[in-house]
């Protein structure tokens, strides 16, 4: 049982997600050890994927790289994740098993009740693919049924449970639209490991890029939270519970960590496990792009900001293209912040600027060091 310091702990979390020094300079290896990407089509500042990657490898990181390599198909897309292509080999089995999970089910029994639906698009593919979601005809009788995000988009919400039963993939970009394609003419040479064995290496792939994760994790659809038998067992001084901790992360934080400020992206990774979050880092965030202006504390699109160790507080701010500014609405402080974490902070909304092609622009009242 490892006993770990609540600073420990941190810096492990922060170190495995590649938020300290040195920062990655490989597009490929840094996906490869995050395992995931989220996409998110929201671009107040940026692309949600983008910012991710921009908070690691820095101004190095060229958003056309990432567009290349779905192009070149060394990511793949799944369930609104970029992965590195290979990872495919975990997910295979699965494919074959879909549904595997009970809130999958309604959506198998959506495809299977239209089987001719399905039938069409596969012959279409097979024929004339690759295509894009416009170019695919929508034949299906009864529509899928949605709260509103999805209503009359039949044949992206197919496509999509195609790609789950390892039928269709994404097969790179056209203009603005995913091209989709047989998934046996994009993954043919990719070996499938048997199930458990690959639950088994995702956990282990998932401890790695996460550091620390709780024992009993809360169950989550889409990517789990929990690790399983990986790594070894963990406390964490101040905090009830047992954790799984990555040994090679918890050696490489105690021979030594070198914190960094970074903006970070309110889909990042290291913040998707609100309660981890707060157990950890003792920081209280909530999305608040779907509340009422009024309602919102932080900001539509606000960005947590890291330092060293310690997430301080949120940046509020918006990307006015056809202006030419990052336009910084509030620099929300949680705690006091000492005057050189206030230049550390505009150091780095400078660069943010920078990396995007904007000056940065404070709202009225908003005071820079």
């Amino acid at each position: 049982m490892h006993e770990l310091t609540a600073r420990e702990a941190r810096r492990v979390a922060v170190h495995a997600q590649l938020l300290d020094r040195p920062r990655p300079t490989d597009l490929d290896a840094t996906l490869h050890h995050l395992t995931l990407v989220q996409l998110d089509p929201t671009n107040a500042v940026a692309p949600s994927a983008d910012l991710v990657l921009w908070s690691r490898l820095g101004e190095a990181y060229d958003p056309r790289d990432l567009q290349d390599a779905r192009d070149e198909l060394r990511v793949l897309e799944l369930d609104s994740m970029i992965r590195p292509a290979a990872d495919i080999a975990l997910f295979r089995d699965e494919m074959e098993r879909w549904p595997v999970h009970d809130w999958q089910q309604s959506a198998a029994d959506w495809v299977e009740d239209y089987e001719p639906f399905r039938l069409d698009v596969l012959e279409l593919l097979r024929a004339e693919g690759p295509l894009t979601a416009p170019e695919i005809p929508d034949t299906a009788v009864r529509p899928w049924r949605s709260s509103g995000w999805n209503n009359k988009r039949n044949v992206q919400m197919l496509l999509d449970h195609l790609v789950r039963r390892g039928e269709v993939a994404v097969a790179g970009t056209r203009g603005r639209h995913k091209l989709w394609d047989l998934a046996e003419r994009i993954h043919a040479d990719v070996p499938a490991l048997p199930y458990e064995e690959a639950l088994r290496e995702r956990d282990r792939r998932r401890l790695a890029s996460l550091g620390l994760v709780r024992e009993k994790a809360r169950a989550t659809p889409v990517e789990p939270a929990g690790v399983g038998a990986a790594g070894e067992p963990a406390r964490v001084e101040g905090v009830r519970g047992t954790w799984r901790v990555d040994p090679a992360a918890l050696a490489a934080v105690r021979d030594g960590f070198a914190g960094r400020v970074a903006l970070l992206s309110p889909f990042d990774r290291l913040l998707a496990d609100r309660a981890r979050v707060a157990d950890l880092f003792a920081f209280e965030y909530v999305l608040e792009m779907y509340k009422p202006a009024a309602q919102r504390r932080w900001g539509y699109y606000a960005l947590p900001v890291l330092r060293g160790d310690t997430l301080i507080g949120k940046l509020d701010a918006r990307a006015e293209r056809d202006a030419g500014v990052l336009r910084v609405h509030a620099v929300h402080e949680d705690g006091d912040w000492s005057a050189a974490a206030r230049r550390e902070v505009w150091a780095e909304i400078d660069a943010l600027a920078a990396w995007l092609g904007l000056r940065v622009a404070p709202d009225a009242g908003v005071r820079r060091p």
